[in-house]
């Protein structure tokens, strides 16, 4: 159901959308936010960069998606992250955007880059039309690229000394002058909230309510729990900063402690063969499978749910949706300590963590809950009542009235705002 008319929004959203020949296509997932925006303002605005590559696979055509959506509007910028293509692209795009920023009424971009972060130029030119603005995003850009040093090659760690300190400084510089700051996961929220005059932490997910683990299949799975070895699963790209190689030692060490196991990992990325090779190495190619990229979500649900833990090694400041999308199948979180996952099951106690790369402890917590069966139940419980208030029209509708409450434009908010609600606060109001 559509809320009540709040004028016209503009944000720029870093998804990507590709073109073929004369089509552009998008992610289906972008297109369930379109719709959500839209039920709370009424016309939207989205500019996205645009990239020429095969169109990945799963995508729908941009004209058809806007069809069912005729309050919204994509403007596309070019994927310059290159300084040359960047600053070529620069004049003519940053008038593009001066002309969206000042016929908006709300404004809200997302940031992270340096070169080709188009949401940083929206946000420049707000300040020189003294718009007020949100800031949005989902990790620590700065020190992404920073720990990048521990997996990447030369080129990697050449950008790495070159651009985290420029980049960090617009970070800040940018996020201090925003009025308000949408910070996704705690984790981000820790780093960015004490140079906002705003802050709110948010969350930023696509599954509908229907979409949870129902009361009936949670009953089944606990019920199967004692008859199969321990169900280990991951979904997310396959790259240095989700801990690939953390997660094959710590199945390499359950395997060496005779505990009995079946894992997956969803998705591809570029330490897909390192893995592989390990785990062939290893003698586990019976036990562990990499399907790749999984197109249909419903699929990756499935394999969530049917999973009894869902292990993750992430090495870097970012809020993975991942880790909300685990509980909501009932399936507890069990990885390294961080502000995010830490948050996720600060109410009922979702999951385990341990210190960030201390792969032997995983492993140990792991070899504990397939013994303790009893346990491993308890944790699923309480898994899924974390993931009670995580829907994608409760996640958006919060951010909406963040963005109505302080940014509109008819007034004007002094001082820090009442940062920091929570979105378990506002689900639970």
């Amino acid at each position: 159901m559509r809320t009540a008319a709040a004028g016209h929004l503009f944000i720029y959203a870093p998804v990507p959308v590709y073109r073929d020949a004369d089509a552009l296509y998008v992610e289906r997932q972008a297109v369930n936010g379109l719709r959500l925006w839209s039920r709370h303002f009424a016309r939207v605005t989205v500019v996205m960069p645009e990239k020429n590559a095969d169109v990945p696979k799963g995508w729908m055509p941009l004209a058809e998606a806007l069809s069912e959506l005729p309050d919204v509007r994509v403007e596309t910028v070019p994927s310059a992250f290159s300084p040359q293509h960047f600053l070529r692209v620069w004049p003519r795009e940053r008038r593009r955007l001066k002309a969206l920023v000042a016929e908006a009424d709300y404004l809200s971009f997302a940031i992270g880059g340096l070169f080709g972060d188009w949401g940083a130029v929206c946000a420049l030119e707000a300040l020189r039309l003294r718009k007020r603005f949100a800031i949005w995003t989902d990790r620590v850009e700065s020190d992404v690229l920073l720990k990048s040093r521990e997996w990447g090659d030369w080129k990697q760690r050449l950008k790495s000394r070159l651009y985290r300190r420029p980049m960090a400084w617009l970070e800040r510089t940018l996020i201090s002058r925003a009025d308000l700051g949408l910070f996704h996961g705690k984790e981000t929220y820790d780093a960015y909230a004490g140079f906002s005059r705003n802050p709110q932490l948010v969350h930023d997910i696509h599954i509908a309510g229907a979409d949870h683990i129902s009361d009936q299949a949670l009953q089944v799975k606990l019920s199967e729990l004692r008859q199969r070895p321990l169900r280990i699963v991951y979904a997310g790209r396959a790259e240095g900063m989700k801990g690939p190689a953390d997660w094959i030692s710590v199945l390499e060490r359950l395997s060496v402690l005779n505990v009995p196991f079946e894992a997956e990992w969803l998705g591809d990325g570029s330490c897909l063969p390192m893995m592989r090779n390990r785990i062939r190495r290893a003698g586990l190619c019976d036990q562990v499978r990499f399907p790749g990229f999984v197109e249909n979500h419903a699929d990756v649900r499935v394999r969530l749910q049917r999973a009894d833990v869902f292990l993750f090694c992430h090495k870097t400041a970012e809020s993975p949706r991942c880790l909300i999308e685990a509980l909501t199948s009932a399936t507890p979180i069990v990885g390294y300590e961080g502000a995010y996952a830490r948050d996720l099951i600060a109410g009922s106690g979702g999951g385990l963590l341990v210190p960030q790369g201390d792969t032997e402890r995983l492993a140990q917590t792991l070899a504990v809950l397939s013994d303790e069966r009893e346990t491993l139940a308890m944790l699923m419980r309480r898994a899924h009542m974390e993931a009670a208030p995580f829907t994608d029209e409760k996640v958006f509708a919060h951010r909406c009235m963040l963005i109505r409450r302080y940014l509109a434009p008819t007034s004007r908010t002094s001082g820090r705002g009442p940062g920091g609600r929570a979105l378990r606060v506002a689900a639970e109001g």
